[in-house]
């Protein structure tokens, strides 16, 4: 059997590689390959999962492709848009690519999802995302699991650290909320089984460790297993922004990371019934005994453990990703958003914008230059049903490219009326300080703007279309 992997160099799959890697087959997938050497049933290759195209690649001769990929981490020097935008990208290309190329199953590593009517942003992300996987036909085995306790991750060094920081602790309102917390040995034990498993549907399976704790026992247990002593001091009225502020401080990790796992934390994040599985949801290793085992392994050399955080500085090309979520009328099809997107471009410019349709040509072109300030080219190819593509050819605003990379695309996101519309690895040709104080600007204003229009005729065509159905003399 031949396993994709994805996110391989992280954290969790670092550490599932090293589980799987004796009885199957692993393709390990990873943005950078510069320091990683294959070795027996392992070969290392390199993909950017933000192109279907890399994907495709990968994924010749797959049988079970595991997801365990998060936006988090920048790929760009500059981002215009929501992790949740672009997981869903992400996550479509990723499914799309697996139906393409005849994969069996996919695997899902997702977080517990409470039963609530309004989600935090993370989590409402990680459930659209499965769902997004698990629209393409493909059988998806979601594992979701309550916090990860292991070392060098994410979650628990921020409780961590805050434990072995802070003097005293104050308790937000937040902090009495419940959650399952599981080790990480257990997580790769779960993954590890479910791998084994042949469903015929969709399903998701929680997993967690033995107790149910609220996150204030979380810190208590915490501070008893290194042996100090912290007061604690219920204070409710202190808003989620405040903690958000105050976390980020003390554990010192990136806003990208910490701010959505907060936001979670609103929720009672606990396994329900309807999915659980014996023997992969009762996790046996309780939270001390997790703390301990994580805390062994931070001194371990040979721990896999999450890469550093990049900075969007230390990134080499001065490129951009932008991606808005927009709303467009339900009779509309993603072909109709693209052809309105060129000619509204053109008309609510007059005289400053000229939108220029030729073939599978598209220009565009201000009065004061000779030359259009950007050329696209429609490729038919790489668009289908649900998107449209558009490859950024040129102009006097866009580097010219040798690999061809730059590109625009229009996506529908499942079976809605929501799109996404994005920019990928383009390279402006104005001075990066210049760009980012105008045309970057003025780029994610017109957008809006776009989406505003859309959000309008989505509104006064469907309310139209529903009272033509609703008539009798429709019928």
């Amino acid at each position: 059997m031949k396993i994709l992997l994805t996110g391989a160099s992280g954290y969790i799959g670092g550490n599932l590689l090293k589980s799987l890697k004796e009885d199957y087959d692993i393709v390990a997938i990873s943005r950078n390959t510069k320091n990683k050497k294959d070795e027996k049933n392992v070969t290392w290759k390199e993909a950017d999962l933000y192109s279907q195209i890399d994907i495709e690649n990968v994924m010749e001769d797959i049988d079970i492709a595991i997801y365990l990929v998060h936006s988090m981490q920048p790929s760009s020097k500059l981002s215009q848009a929501k992790f949740k935008d672009m997981d869903a990208i992400l996550a479509d290309n990723f499914a799309w690519a697996a139906k393409r190329k005849g994969v069996k199953r996919i695997i899902y590593l997702s977080g517990i999802i409470p039963d609530d009517e309004k989600l935090s942003e993370h989590l409402s992300s990680r459930l659209e995302c499965e769902k997004i996987l698990g629209s393409y036909g493909i059988p998806v085995s979601t594992l979701r699991a309550g916090l990860i306790v292991g070392p060098k991750g994410s979650s628990f060094p921020i409780l961590y650290n805050l434990v072995k920081r802070l003097p005293a602790l104050v308790l937000p309102v937040w902090a009495y909320n419940r959650t399952h917390p599981v080790a990480l040995k257990d997580v790769i034990t779960g993954l590890s089984k479910v791998v084994k498993r042949q469903p015929k549907v969709n399903e998701s399976i929680d997993i967690g460790g033995p107790e149910e704790k609220t996150y204030k026992e979380l810190f208590q247990e915490t501070a008893e297993v290194v042996g100090k002593k912290l007061p604690m001091m219920d204070l409710p009225i202190i808003p989620i922004f405040l903690s958000k502020l105050w976390v980020r401080l003390i554990a010192q990790k990136p806003k990208e990371m910490v701010y959505p796992l907060l936001e979670s934390l609103t929720h009672n994040m606990v396994m329900s019934k309807k999915n659980y599985v014996e023997g992969i949801s009762n996790a046996p290793t309780t939270f001390k005994e997790s703390i301990r085992i994580a805390l062994d392994g931070e001194m371990d050399q040979n721990t896999p453990s999450a890469p550093e955080f990049v900075s969007k500085k230390d990134l080499e090309k001065n490129d951009v990703k932008s991606v808005q979520r927009i709303r467009i009328p339900e009779q509309w099809s993603i072909d109709d958003t693209a052809d309105y997107y060129v000619n509204w471009l053109s008309r609510i410019g007059g005289k400053f914008i000229t939108t220029q349709v030729q073939d599978a040509e598209t220009s565009i072109t201000l009065p004061f230059f000779n030359n259009p300030i950007l050329i696209l080219e429609r490729s038919e190819e790489r668009s289908y049903e649900d998107r449209i593509l558009y490859y950024i050819k040129g102009g006097r605003f866009s580097q010219e490219r040798k690999d061809g990379r730059a590109r625009l695309e229009f996506r529908r996101i499942l079976d809605t009326n929501e799109v996404l519309v994005a920019i990928h690895e383009y390279e402006p040709t104005l001075p990066w300080f210049v760009y980012t104080l105008t045309q970057a600007k003025v780029h994610l204003l017109v957008m809006r703007a776009f989406g505003f229009e859309t959000a309008i005729l989505a509104n006064t065509l469907d309310s139209k279309y529903a009272k033509y159905a609703s008539s009798p003399t429709s019928n």
